[in-house]
C-alpha cells in the first residue's frame, strides 16, 4: 500500500497550484490586479535599465548595481506572474514537473542574487560616504563586475542546492501545492519522506545566505550614520542620507517580507502567500518607484529622456 500512496519525483508528471482560496467571482479581480502590478514591474524596471544605459551621467558603480537590481527584479517576477495570471482562467491550474523545477530554480537564483547585490550596494554607499576621496580607487570597474558576478554565482549555487534537495523528496499521492507558485515549503508538505534533515539543511543554507548579507548592510550603515552625524551642515547631512534612503527602503521591504514568510508557521499558509506576494511582485514593482522618486539623478535623467522623446515627436510632426 505504501508503494501505491507514494510517488517519487521521477513518476510525478505535474502539480496543481492551489493559489489563493477565494471565490471564483474574485478571480477576475485578482487577474486584473496581478496584470496591473506586472505591467508596472515591466514598465518600471525596463525604464530604469533604459535610463541607466542611455544617460552617461549615470555611468557610475551605484547605477551599475541599480541596473542589475532592475534586471533581477524583472526576471524573477516574470518567473512567477505569467503563470499565476494564467491560473486564474484555467480549471486545472496545473504546472508541469519541469515547469515547477524551473520556477524553484530560477526564483531561488535571482532572489538570493538580489540579497547579495543589496549587500554590495550597501558597501558601495559606505565607501562613497566614509571614504569619498578613495571611492574611484576602491570601487573600480573590475571590483564592481566581480561583486555582481559573485552575487549571481552565490545565487546559482544556492539554487542548485535548494532545488536538488527539494526534488530528492518522495511525494505523496496528493499533488496540490497550496501556493500560487512552486516553492520548497509547500512542496515539503506533500512529501512522505522524513524532512527533518531537509529542514535543518534549508535553515542552515538560509543562515549562510542571510547572515553575511545582513551583517554587511548593518555594519556599513553603522559606519555611514557615524560619519554623517559628524557632518556639521544640515544640508550636507541631508544630502548624504538621501543617497542611502532609497537603498534602505528596498532592503526593508525585501527582508521584511522574507523574514515574515519564514517566521510564519506552516499552519498559516495564507499568510505565507501574502508575504511571498510582497517579495515576488510588490517589491519588484516598488524598487524602481523608490529609486526614481528618491533619487535626483534618476529624475533628471528621466526628464531629459522624456524631453528628447518629446522633441523627436515634434520634429516628425513638423515634417508630416
Amino acid at each position: 500500500m505504501g508503494d501505491r500512496e507514494t510517488r517519487n519525483h521521477s513518476d510525478m508528471t505535474d502539480f496543481i497550484l492551489v493559489g489563493f482560496r477565494v471565490s471564483p467571482e474574485l478571480h477576475i479581480l485578482l487577474f486584473l490586479l496581478f496584470l496591473l502590478v506586472y505591467a508596472m514591474i515591466l514598465l518600471g524596471n525596463l525604464g530604469m535599465m533604459a535610463i541607466i544605459m542611455t544617460d552617461p551621467r549615470l555611468n557610475t558603480p551605484m547605477y551599475f548595481f541599480l541596473g542589475n537590481l532592475s534586471f533581477i527584479d524583472l526576471f524573477y517576477s516574470s518567473v512567477i506572474a505569467p503563470k499565476a495570471m494564467s491560473n486564474f482562467w484555467t480549471e486545472s491550474k496545473s504546472i508541469s514537473f519541469a515547469g515547477c523545477v524551473a520556477q524553484i530554480f530560477l526564483f531561488a537564483l535571482f532572489i538570493v542574487a538580489e540579497g547579495f547585490l543589496l549587500a554590495a550596494m550597501a558597501y558601495d554607499r559606505f565607501i562613497a560616504i566614509c571614504n569619498p576621496l578613495l571611492y574611484s580607487v576602491h570601487m573600480s570597474t573590475r571590483l564592481c563586475t566581480q561583486l555582481v558576478a559573485g552575487s549571481y554565482f552565490c545565487g546559482c549555487i544556492s539554487s542548485v542546492l535548494q532545488t536538488s534537495m527539494t526534488f530528492t523528496l518522495s511525494f505523496c499521492a496528493s499533488r496540490a501545492i497550496d501556493h500560487f507558485y512552486c516553492d520548497s515549503r509547500p512542496l515539503q508538505r506533500l512529501s512522505c519522506s522524513d524532512i527533518f534533515i531537509h529542514k535543518i539543511v534549508s535553515f542552515s543554507l538560509s543562515g549562510i545566505i542571510i547572515l553575511p548579507t545582513i551583517t554587511v548592510i548593518i555594519v556599513s550603515y553603522m559606519y555611514i550614520v557615524s560619519t554623517v552625524l559628524k557632518i556639521r551642515s544640515t544640508e550636507g547631512r541631508k544630502k548624504a542620507f538621501s543617497t542611502c534612503s532609497s537603498h534602505l527602503g528596498v532592503v526593508s521591504v525585501l527582508y521584511g517580507a522574507v523574514f515574515f514568510m519564514y517566521l510564519t508557521p506552516d499552519r498559516f499558509p495564507e499568510l505565507s502567500k501574502l508575504a511571498s506576494l510582497c517579495y515576488s511582485l510588490v517589491t519588484p514593482m516598488l524598487n524602481p518607484l523608490i529609486y526614481s522618486l528618491r533619487n535626483k539623478d534618476v529624475r533628471d535623467a528621466l526628464s531629459k529622456l522624456l524631453e528628447k522623446k518629446k522633441s523627436s515627436g515634434s520634429f516628425f510632426a513638423f515634417y508630416k
